[in-house]
């Protein structure tokens, strides 16, 4: 009897005309990608160029993913979410860092290094949030830890998980597709 209850209330709460947190809801967004084909060789080739030059930096593949997850997190990109928990996961990542990349200031289980590039992702991600982008503080506190080369790699590896942020918020892209 519960489990109809819970259908019959969810069904009633998707229903044009409902009420949410005081609101009238005239329509519901259905969840569903937008797009279905797959992405043309020319694409794909690119996006593996700039992959390779991401991770032919010498900077540890962990730290990338943990920089990847940040900034999905704050773009609100589920698939990179989920994608980048996975990926970090099969390379030994612990669960207790990876609940704790969206609070990595108030915790204990990052490096000083891992530090300087979650604030520089935080900075140079938030560019709609009216930041002040990556200040001088903050690229020279990361310089403190990398070269150039690694700081271009992972400044690229924020440029392009925003790239993928903003598409797969563009298509609707679902968490757990494997790519």
């Amino acid at each position: 009897m519960r489990a109809e209850q819970a259908v019959r209330h969810r069904e009633q709460a998707l229903a044009p005309g409902f009420e949410r947190f005081g609101q009238r809801v005239e329509h519901v967004v259905t969840v569903e990608a937008r797009l279905k084909s797959e992405s043309s060789p020319e694409v794909v080739g690119a996006i593996q160029q700039l992959f390779k030059a991401v991770h032919g930096a010498g900077v540890d593949p962990l730290l990338l993913e943990l920089v990847h997850l940040r900034a999905s997190q704050i773009n609100g990109c589920s698939p990179c979410v989920h994608a980048g928990v996975a990926s970090a996961k099969r390379q030994g990542e612990t669960d207790d860092r990876l609940h704790n990349v969206v609070t990595w200031r108030e915790t204990p289980f990052f490096t000083e290094p891992e530090r300087a590039a979650l604030a520089l992702t935080e900075a140079a991600i938030r560019i709609q949030d009216g930041q002040p982008g990556v200040t001088d503080d903050i690229w020279a506190a990361a310089a403190e830890h990398f070269d150039e080369p690694q700081l271009s790699a992972i400044v690229l590896n924020i440029a392009l998980t925003g790239f993928f942020n903003r598409i797969n918020r563009a298509i609707r892209e679902q968490a757990g597709k494997a790519w």
